[in-house]
């Protein structure tokens, strides 16, 4: 009996040790996984804000997501007050193309899935190049001007024309 109590106790800090780290983090997202080193999936960068890794079905040869390091929604549930965040994660894909020495940003595609055409509900930046190189079906996957997929442009002027509200 005596050993089944102290079990409980263990039980019991565990949960308490998990809750503290569960803030910004969803335990059934795989991109939350991810960022946090679970699947053994290569981070090529990694810091508070921004996280990045190849995809899995890469649509040209370098596709690179930029994801936040904390959960947050898809594209369709971010405010004006996200605007800060998409442009860093911006950033952080030229970076890693610029790592990689893709040097024509011209014939760079970055993108969100727009809700509800994409699988992760974790926002998700598509850092693809060169375009020009996209494989016929992610012509389709990653195609501009779509109901499905939406430029950074274009996701943050409609994030700016929101109110502080929506």
């Amino acid at each position: 009996m005596a050993s089944s109590e102290v079990g409980e106790v263990t039980q019991l800090d565990i949960s308490k040790r998990n809750m503290a780290t569960d803030k910004g983090y969803d335990k059934k997202c795989i991109f939350c996984k991810i960022v946090n080193k679970e699947m053994g999936t290569e981070l090529l960068h990694c810091d508070e804000e921004i996280s990045c890794f190849r995809d899995i079905k890469p649509g040209a040869p370098h596709h690179y997501l930029i994801v936040p390091t904390k959960h947050v929604g898809n594209c369709k549930s971010l405010t004006k007050a996200h605007v800060p965040l998409v442009q860093r994660m911006v950033e952080v894909g030229k970076e890693m193309l610029e790592k990689n020495n893709v040097t024509d940003l011209s014939d760079v595609r970055f993108g969100f899935h727009w809700p509800p055409f994409c699988s992760v509900s974790h926002l998700h930046l598509h850092v693809l190049a060169p375009a020009s190189q996209l494989t016929f079906i992610s012509r389709l996957f990653y195609r501009l001007n779509s109901y499905w997929f939406v430029t950074v442009d274009q996701l943050i002027e409609l994030l700016n024309s929101k109110s502080e509200t929506d």
